[in-house]
């Protein structure tokens, strides 16, 4: 698991960095300045952070530099906004305090232990919330926030149960589902 992350997060330093790398076959078009100004403005800030990203490439094994060129291909073939939207992620990373990050691989790990269908109704209700209008997510935010002020001790109960759910394995998730959905039939 940690070869992993750690191969996840040379692929951004890498795709961010080595932008040539992976698609030698192809000619490469002449970039707009925009691009040429962001480059130079990374070499210019981050030289070290280039040079060590090229120093931990070199130290992968075959096999991980292949799937790092693999990850790095995927990247360039996402429309322009998307890299946009990873490059503004990972500048977000970079800004958290170290708690705050902590807090996101916890929560990440979380997600990772759903099920395949609990991921995916997570991210479509995560994509309702998206679409919805600032305004209708703060008014959301607020009544929540308002809810647990109101009712301390149901915060409390949401909380516990919360890490009960955590730390439950996928089918004692799965029973519990079922124990909740026979609850509510007449």
């Amino acid at each position: 698991m940690r070869g992993r992350k750690n191969l996840t997060r040379a692929a951004l330093v890498a795709a961010l960095f080595l932008g040539g790398m992976g698609r030698a076959e192809e000619p490469q078009q002449p970039e707009p300045p925009k691009q040429e100004l962001q480059k130079q403005e990374l070499q210019k800030q981050e030289p070290q952070q280039v040079k060590t990203a090229a120093e931990r490439f070199q130290q992968l094994s075959p096999e991980q530099k292949e799937a790092l060129r693999a990850k790095l291909r995927e990247l360039k073939a996402m429309p322009p906004e998307e890299r946009e939207r990873i490059r503004g992620n990972l500048e977000r990373w970079k800004q958290m305090p170290p708690e705050e990050r902590e807090r996101v691989k916890a929560n990440l790990h979380e997600f990772q232990r759903l099920t395949p269908e609990e991921r995916k109704q997570l991210r479509e209700r995560f994509g309702e919330f998206r679409g919805m209008s600032p305004e209708r997510k703060a008014e959301l935010r607020q009544r929540m926030r308002a809810w647990l002020r109101a009712n301390p001790e149901r915060r409390e109960q949401m909380m516990e149960n919360m890490r009960r759910w955590r730390q439950m394995t996928p089918e004692q998730r799965e029973r519990m589902r079922e124990r909740m959905r026979e609850r509510r039939r007449p």
